[in-house]
């Protein structure tokens, strides 16, 4: 791909940007790429936290010259974190961009491992604030399985607004941004870790969400670099843990939870998935992978249960469908309950909130 017209291109338009030390950006050693995907150009620069802020200018300088050229659908220049990179001539302290500028609250809907019903939790709680009278948007930030186009029946790909900045695709009230909009729904993402960080960091930077109450950001399993880019690129006011009652997904729950705990990211509650599958012939209830363990690990843990989500025939083929149960029948049990669920979660969240800034107030006193 080294003769790629694309990225000739783009090795020209970045030929001339330097970085803060003089070193020229394409010969520097920290800097990996530019690479070129179905009319995508990715370029990586490692740095220390430290030293982040010191190379916004030339990242934000290779971007633009990268989205100026012809043929380009969109272009990634990501600072991903590497504590063994070398410094730059300029150290600043870094702070976390503020890409966000009209989102009140981000709020992060997480699970230790997958399988456990995340993406249909965080649609329907997504739903279950817009419900409330409030402004939301969800970001699925599941690069390698994006849900959100099937859970949210979206078709085609997003427009471009002001700016060069995509517009959130719209469904049942709520804005909508996945990866899964960008690419054919067979189409494998095999990224590394950089490209994935570049993805995110897009999603949140390059989209223009507007004035939102909450930006749900409906996370991939796990607790790598996906999660980190995140934790980075905005301020999370705080995270709900998604869980089925078994012990083998508990364990991944309290390292999802550890995760949050050790960037500063309060959990504002915990969901138990699955608490039970009600037969359709007897009506019997079966704990199909036991039942209260989520529960139960909230009370040890101090943390909030928003409550029990059962399994059912209704709430699979509502997600199937693209319908999710909150706006499919959002009257009937399991629409009430996500209902239910996501006003506790904004009472959580806007008494965290309000917590946080008189902790700011009595330290500035």
């Amino acid at each position: 791909m080294a003769d790629d017209p694309i990225l000739l291109a783009a090795r020209k338009a970045l030929s001339g940007l330097m970085m803060p030390d003089g070193t020229p950006l394409l010969g520097a050693s920290q800097v990996s790429g530019p690479t070129v995907s179905n009319g995508r150009i990715n370029v990586s620069i490692r740095t220390t936290a430290e030293a982040a802020a010191a190379l916004g200018e030339v990242r934000a300088e290779a971007e633009a010259a990268l989205r100026a050229l012809p043929k380009v659908d969109a272009a990634f220049v990501t600072l991903t974190n590497d504590d063994t990179a070398p410094p730059v001539l300029k150290t600043v302290t870094a702070s976390k961009p503020d890409v966000l500028a009209g989102v009140c609250h981000v709020v992060a809907v997480a699970s230790g491992k997958g399988g456990v019903g995340k993406s249909t939790t965080a649609v329907n709680l997504a739903l279950g604030l817009r419900a409330q009278g409030l402004k939301v948007g969800i970001l699925d930030a599941d690069i390698h399985g994006p849900s959100i186009p099937t859970l949210l029946a979206l078709h085609g790909q997003p427009r471009m607004g002001k700016d060069r900045r995509l517009l959130p695709m719209q469904s049942n009230g709520v804005s909508a941004m996945s990866m899964g909009m960008m690419v054919d729904a067979e189409t494998a993402m095999v990224w590394r870790g950089p490209m994935v960080m570049s993805a995110i960091t897009q999603m949140l930077s390059d989209v223009d969400w507007g004035a939102l109450d909450v930006l749900i950001v409906d996370m991939p399993p796990g607790t790598g670099d996906a999660q980190l880019a995140i934790a980075q690129g905005t301020t999370l006011a705080g995270a709900v843990i998604v869980s089925t009652p078994q012990d083998l997904a508990l364990i991944d729950a309290r390292r999802g939870i550890a995760m949050f705990n050790k960037v500063d990211v309060p959990i504002l509650g915990l969901i138990e998935n699955m608490a039970h599958f009600t037969c359709t012939d007897c009506g019997k209830q079966h704990a199909l992978f036991g039942t209260g363990g989520a529960e139960a690990e909230a009370k040890r843990l101090g943390v909030p249960f928003l409550g029990a989500v059962p399994l059912t025939m209704d709430l699979r083929a509502a997600s199937d469908s693209g319908r999710p149960i909150v706006a499919r029948d959002p009257d009937g049990p399991l629409g009430s309950l996500y209902t239910d669920m996501a006003g506790t979660l904004w009472a959580n969240l806007t008494a965290s909130t309000s917590n946080t800034h008189t902790d700011m107030k009595l330290q500035g006193a």
